[in-house]
């Protein structure tokens, strides 16, 4: 049935500041644009980006997000200039592997990660979460 993850799209209240914040804070890469939308791409990643003036400022009171990943030896200096360009974060981290977890524009969770499914799982081997079932 499902194979991969095809795309991401995300609903921004004002287009420029969002793909100004995608494409030069973090690094995507702009592949089209019009005048209420835009698809973006990191490392395989589609991402769009749809005008939606119903937007409402301010992150949405779940725990979802979008976690993006980042190399360990750079995760430091990739968090300081997010935090030296004034994002908002949203929550501490708290599980294994380095994250900041802060907004985009529009107030959707984003988080940068330096770790994978595999050091995730193999730390839960570790220490369990509370009724942890694992399927190897």
């Amino acid at each position: 049935m499902i194979t991969s993850l095809n795309h991401i799209t995300l609903s921004v209240s004002d287009l420029e500041p969002s793909f100004a914040f995608y494409v030069d804070t973090l690094g995507f890469r702009p592949r089209a644009k019009w005048a209420r939308g835009a698809y973006l791409s990191v490392d395989g990643l589609w991402l769009c980006l749809t005008l939606d003036r119903r937007c409402r400022q301010g992150p949405l009171p779940e725990y979802t997000h979008v976690a993006f990943t980042v190399e360990a030896a750079r995760f430091a200096a990739h968090a300081a200039a997010l935090r030296a360009l004034g994002v908002t974060q949203w929550q501490d981290n708290s599980s294994e592997g380095d994250s900041l977890y802060f907004l985009d524009p529009d107030g959707h969770k984003l988080e940068i990660h330096a770790g994978s499914l595999a050091s995730r799982l193999a730390s839960l081997r570790l220490a369990p979460y509370d009724g942890l079932t694992l399927f190897d």
